[in-house]
């Protein structure tokens, strides 16, 4: 079995980070499905300390936020490296206003997904 991938933690310290087991309970999954998850890019994981997780804001009550995966693999596609996908997500636009994880929690992932697919261009 591969490893976990995980970026560097490039958030700020007040971005919650839940811990792979509790992601599990929370969207109903086992450990080995979230992993499986990660790997697959449906989920992006960072390591806080010893803590392997992933920021709270990618779980909306039991499931991953809608869009995400799909947002994640439009960076990737594009070039982009995890960490430079979480910085991306986390970092406030004016335009959209908020950040684009936000705007993925509050309905609006066609206009991110939208912007992620004009980064790769």
């Amino acid at each position: 079995m591969s490893a976990i991938p995980a970026a560097p933690d490039v958030l700020a310290p007040d971005v919650e980070v839940v811990p792979l087991e509790t992601v599990a309970e929370r969207i109903g999954r086992s450990v080995t499905r979230v992993h499986q998850m990660i790997r697959d890019g449906h989920l992006l994981a960072l390591r806080r300390g010893s803590v392997l997780g992933v920021p709270a804001p990618f779980l909306a009550g039991n499931e991953v936020v809608k869009g995400l995966p799909g947002t994640i693999t439009l960076l990737r596609d594009a070039g982009y490296h995890d960490d430079e996908i979480l910085r991306w997500l986390f970092t406030p636009d004016d335009s959209l206003p908020g950040t684009p994880i936000e705007a993925l929690r509050g309905d609006r992932g066609r206009e991110v997904k939208r912007r992620a697919q004009a980064m790769g261009f």
